[in-house]
């Protein structure tokens, strides 16, 4: 999975433990004991392998937020998310349609 350069850093570093993406067909597909390759947008010769130890699945990434540990996700610990956070990233569509799934895991 493709990261920019930020998010990547934090996995690097170990404060963001969660990945969050859309759950669509493909992200189904991920179980927990998997490992997953991130690799940086930047520099995609820059890569962390991790291994899922938990997949949290939401109809929605408002009903995630509410949730799951913020600071685990990348974001401060009072931080406020706004509700059109992952709009950005994905089209509201899509959201709707697939729900939202984060991604726990730990670095190998």
């Amino acid at each position: 999975m493709r990261l920019n350069p930020e998010p990547f850093t934090m996995i690097e570093n170990g404060s963001k433990t969660i990945e969050l993406r859309l759950n669509d067909e493909k992200r189904r597909m991920v179980s927990i004991g998997d490992t997953i390759e991130f690799s940086e947008t930047d520099a995609p010769d820059r890569k962390i392998r991790v291994e899922v130890t938990a997949l949290h699945s939401y109809s929605s990434f408002s009903e995630l937020f509410a949730e799951l540990p913020k600071e685990k996700c990348g974001f401060g610990t009072d931080e406020t998310v706004p509700d059109d956070y992952m709009d950005s990233f994905y089209p509201r569509e899509k959201q709707e349609k697939y729900g939202a799934l984060g991604i726990e895991f730990r670095k190998i």
